[in-house]
């Protein structure tokens, strides 16, 4: 596991391309989890991410995974932001799965990431 700025600084170093590939594999692995509105919720609150900001507020809405998909369409400008919240939100849904469904033995892939 590693930090968000560990993870935002790793972000910050890919291309344009190969940021919008990442964001829109978190949204599919956030599909996956079985994400909530309430997962997005408390991962804006980790995120560092303003509330004013245009990922913040698509975030807290629903459905979840279309505002989801619409956070990974955002303009190259707003990557690094998009990266924060979807990333952010994806590791609350994770925690709550992991916690529930999966615990004791699973082999789910978006458990494992590195």
């Amino acid at each position: 596991m590693r930090s968000l700025d560990e993870a935002v600084d790793w972000f910050s170093s890919l291309d344009q391309g190969e940021q919008d590939s990442v964001l829109r594999e978190i949204v599919l692995f956030s599909i996956q989890v079985h994400v909530t509105a309430g997962d997005g919720r408390e991962g804006l609150a980790r995120s560092g991410v303003k509330a004013t900001m245009t990922p913040a507020i698509l975030i807290v809405r629903e459905p979840i995974l279309e505002q989801m998909g619409k956070i990974a369409s955002l303009p190259p400008n707003e990557y690094l932001k998009a990266f924060r919240v979807l990333l952010s939100t994806f590791a609350v849904a994770d925690t709550r799965r992991r916690e529930t469904d999966c615990r004791g033995s699973c082999s789910h892939a978006w458990h494992n990431l590195s």
